[in-house]
């Protein structure tokens, strides 16, 4: 049986699920702590894409590419646009459960189109379409260590994709400082990345960062050293809570 798709889908990550990669299964004990705490539970449904090798899940619209080499997984889904935020809600956690009963109503807006794997630790494949509930926890138990930075661009156009954010798993804005220039601020360009155009070569390079969700400014110092490189990622030494 074929999987029934959303007419909107965006990958996300959650954590994504935040494709907005994106992880969900995260155990009710670990998700309170002093930081971001868990929202409400809300009505939504759930279908699944591609097949049990989650091949389909890797790019998306986050920008995270290898969701298994990049440390997200297949504990991922794609969002309808009520969630996705324009891109926003990349690096969101999520925990889903399955509704037994359903008495007629007709199904939410809020949809998670999920990678297979994912899917079937809920309901059996063949369901197709799933009432399920929803809430937002705090990512920590399953983002450890530093906020990482992924550099594309060119020599005066410096893309970066940031990933592996706790607390609340999102990122509203971002600066970008060099060893010879001030705070700089980077406009959001897609999903996970923000943008700076300007030559920051031989410059180590610092970070400050703002949650989406709750307004929390953290920064990074030293990301880099000064003879960093595109195509590859650095790791600062904080993250959110």
């Amino acid at each position: 049986m074929a999987s029934v798709h959303h007419p909107r889908r965006f990958f996300f990550i959650l954590s994504i699920i935040t494709l907005a990669c994106f992880s969900w299964f995260v155990k009710p004990s670990e998700a309170v702590y002093h930081g971001y705490v868990p929202s409400p539970w809300t009505l939504a449904h759930a279908t699944f894409y591609g097949d049990e090798s989650a091949s389909e899940t890797m790019g998306g619209a986050c920008g995270y590419g290898n969701l298994i080499t990049n440390g997200y997984g297949t504990d991922t889904a794609a969002l309808s646009t009520t969630i996705f935020s324009e891109g926003y809600a990349c690096g969101q956690c999520y925990q889903i459960r399955i509704q037994t009963t359903v008495d007629g109503v007709i199904l939410p807006e809020p949809h998670f189109d999920m990678a297979k794997p994912a899917f079937m630790k809920i309901a059996q494949w063949k369901a197709g379409i799933v009432p399920v509930m929803y809430r937002r926890v705090p990512c920590n138990a399953i983002r450890k260590g530093g906020i990482r930075f992924s550099f594309q661009g060119n020599g005066y156009w410096l893309l970066v994709y940031v990933m592996n954010v706790a607390g609340a798993g999102d990122i509203k804005q971002m600066w970008v400082k060099g060893t010879k220039t001030g705070w700089m601020s980077m406009s959001h360009n897609w999903g996970a990345s923000y943008q700076a155009f300007a030559t920051l070569k031989g410059q180590a390079l610092s970070f400050r960062l703002t949650s989406y969700t709750t307004k929390q400014t953290i920064t990074a110092y030293n990301v880099t050293p000064a003879n960093w490189n595109l195509g590859l990622t650095y790791q600062g030494n904080v993250n959110f809570h």
